[in-house]
């Protein structure tokens, strides 16, 4: 199954991956950084499984400027 992996440590919070995938991400009303929902922390990144990779993932991927999104297949 595939997976959606954020090191939401490394987030400056610009909110690029909520504004192109709301169903994945959302901005911490404390902080102001992504966190991936659904999300479970492991090895020191956020990782969610998924069913499929729709586009919506790959436009946060691909929007992320310091590409901490990233998909496993």
């Amino acid at each position: 199954m595939p997976k959606i992996i954020q090191e939401r440590d490394k987030c400056i919070g610009c909110g690029s991956c909520a504004a192109v995938a709301p169903d994945y991400f959302e901005l911490d009303e404390n902080d102001g950084l992504a966190n991936l929902i659904k999300g479970k922390m492991a090895k020191g990144a956020f990782v969610r499984e998924i069913k499929k990779i729709d586009s919506s993932i790959k436009e946060a991927v691909s929007i992320c400027p310091l590409e901490i999104i990233k998909i496993k297949k």
